[in-house]
């Protein structure tokens, strides 16, 4: 397993997780676009709260990690939605970071959409992620 964030405090928290679980991760420092996606290579990419992407760099996610697919490979994503701003219980300010199910309809329209789904769901994720949530889920394939 790979995984990548541009937050010094996330990999902190997630090799320890790794660690806690007895689970090998190969972890590094890097945002989406100084990642080097290669081609065809994972079964999965799971995405979960990268809300700091304007939309171009959102649109640039979406294709390096199809391209970075093997066949058959799945997209994961779970963001928020603009009903979260109502909530204010954590998440992006700005509403063209957030996600609408059309939005992203638009955007995985190289990958097959498995399901698509808008929810509200109580979070308990750290102090910073704590409270009723308006979420979204994408499961794709490749």
């Amino acid at each position: 397993m790979i995984g990548f964030d541009a937050s010094d405090v996330a990999l902190a928290k997630a090799k320890q997780f790794a660690k806690d679980n007895h689970v090998e991760v190969e972890y590094s420092f890097s945002d989406t676009d100084s990642y080097a996606w290669p081609e065809n290579t994972y079964d999965a990419v799971i995405a979960i709260f990268i809300q700091f992407a304007d939309p171009a760099m959102r649109a640039r996610i979406f294709e390096q990690t199809h391209k970075a697919l093997k066949p058959g490979g799945i997209f994961i994503l779970q963001g928020y939605t603009p009903k979260q701003l109502e909530y204010k219980t954590s998440g992006p300010s700005l509403i063209e970071h957030l996600y609408t199910e059309e939005l992203i309809r638009n955007l995985a329209k190289e990958f097959q959409i498995l399901e698509l789904v808008s929810y509200e769901k109580e979070l308990s994720e750290g102090p910073r992620h704590t409270g009723m949530s308006a979420l979204l889920g994408l499961v794709a394939r490749k």
